[in-house]
């Protein structure tokens, strides 16, 4: 393999004739920036600006100490949803119960005058329900956007403020959508361990301290793993995040009309640049691609300019269809079964378990984390030959997080069918391979 050029653009062809000629695979990595333009005899900065347009290309992407890796842009990311041909019992595709979601063409909407290009984004009516609704939880000023989901809303404010190569401070684990937002736009994700509380204060201290530009904080009903942070936790955090007010900060509160757990902010009061997403997709379904976001004025200028009203604004329709079905008394009630529903099936589950030896710490959300205290994957093929699919818990994780659980979407089990899975759930635990120690001769003297 030998890369040429004198000039980023010659250098880029190169890299790109080596990838489509298969002297570059996906896997390998880039001689190091310094060895590449010493190599080359060009300055440095034109090697990091080659490097960086691959990042942006999505041919590459930087791994730390690892270096600069070539990627295949079209690789598949893992999603949610149901697992496709199969005849297995899934209790792994995550999803709300539909039997608890509203049924949309049974609200009346009143008439209203077409939108055209040019007029304000948001609906008067979601905007006035929605303001009064995040205020009750969030006491600073803000602005509100709306955006099409908190996928959406959250690849665009990680738009306006980081560039390929830019450090992003996650959870580990974390939601498999992140991953995938992280992988496509070329950032550099830093883990952020977490307990059943949330983030640790000395991780998110450790991540800020290298030099991230944005934290993405999910602070009720975590996915994976159904952390909820605590008051005193978010106030640590907040602690932490003091001594950096110009890190933005995200938070992903995408279960909050479910959720059992009170909201804890990690949003001080001196963070300049922030963001609380909001998403309806669990309550009123994945195909209500609506989120609302309320963030500082300059966050919500810069993502008001992304969503105009001649480019990408959410449709008025649906925006409208929202309102109604956030305001309707069957809904409002809907929501609150479904919410006990939930809660009270994962609850039921966490007992099954500890009367067959194994834990959940999942306290909120639509799944349950459990320590299966082996290989994951191995348990998973186990749980398979006694007809289940399940997520593997490695799917979520950054650094080797989660390789020791599952993560299992339950609550449209029975009770029999709930103390099956937990019985079966143990069985493939047992029959299992248990990782081999590691044992180390003695030194010679």
């Amino acid at each position: 393999m030998e890369i040429t050029g004198s000039t980023v653009d010659d250098i880029v062809a190169s890299i790109r004739g080596l990838i489509d000629a298969g002297a570059l695979a996906p896997g390998d990595s880039l001689p190091p920036m310094r060895g590449l333009a010493d190599s080359l005899g060009v300055n440095r900065n034109t090697a990091s600006a080659a490097y960086k347009a691959l990042v942006q290309a999505g041919l590459a992407e930087t791994r730390g100490r690892a270096g600069t890796v070539i990627v295949d842009p079209y690789a598949a990311h893992e999603e949610e949803g149901f697992a496709r041909d199969t005849v297995l019992r899934d209790v792994g595709d995550g999803n709300p119960d539909p039997a608890l979601l509203p049924r949309p063409e049974l609200v009346r909407l009143t008439p209203a005058e077409p939108r055209l290009y040019g007029e304000p984004t948001i609906d008067p009516d979601l905007a006035e329900w929605a303001t009064s609704w995040i205020a009750t939880d969030q006491p600073r000023p803000f602005r509100l956007t709306v955006a099409a989901g908190a996928v959406d809303a959250i690849e665009r404010l990680l738009a306006q403020t980081l560039t390929p190569g830019d450090q992003l401070a996650v959870e580990d684990p974390c939601f498999l959508t992140s991953i995938s937002t992280i992988r496509q736009n070329g950032y550099r994700p830093v883990p952020v361990a977490m307990d059943a509380d949330g983030m640790l204060p000395e991780s998110l201290r450790a991540a800020l301290d290298a030099g991230v530009r944005a934290v993405i904080c999910t602070p009720r009903a975590h996915n994976p793993t159904g952390a909820s942070l605590t008051p005193e936790r978010a106030a640590a955090l907040r602690d932490v995040l003091a001594d950096y007010p110009q890190v933005l900060v995200i938070e992903d509160d995408h279960f909050s009309l479910l959720a059992r757990a009170p909201y804890a902010s990690i949003i001080g009061e001196g963070q300049l640049r922030w963001a609380l997403v909001r998403s309806m997709s669990k309550a009123l379904g994945p195909d209500m691609r609506i989120a609302l976001v309320a963030s500082d004025t300059e966050t919500a200028e810069r993502l008001a300019a992304r969503i105009s009203g001649g480019i990408t604004w959410v449709s008025h329709l649906i925006q409208r269809l929202t309102v109604a079905l956030l305001t309707d008394p069957d809904t409002q009630a809907l929501i609150r079964r479904a919410s006990d529903h939930y809660a009270s099936r994962n609850a039921a589950f966490a007992e099954r378990l500890r009367a067959v030896g194994l834990a959940s710490d999942s306290r909120d959300g639509l799944n349950v984390w459990v320590d299966v205290r082996g290989d994951s994957s191995a348990v998973l093929v186990q749980l398979m030959r006694r007809g289940w699919i399940a997520r593997d818990g490695a799917s979520f994780g950054l650094q080797g997080e989660g390789e020791h659980f599952l993560r299992l979407t339950v609550h449209r089990l029975d009770g029999d069918e709930l103390t099956r899975l937990a019985a079966d759930l143990a069985a493939a635990t047992a029959a299992a391979p248990q990782p081999q120690a590691v044992t180390h001769a003695p030194a010679t003297p």
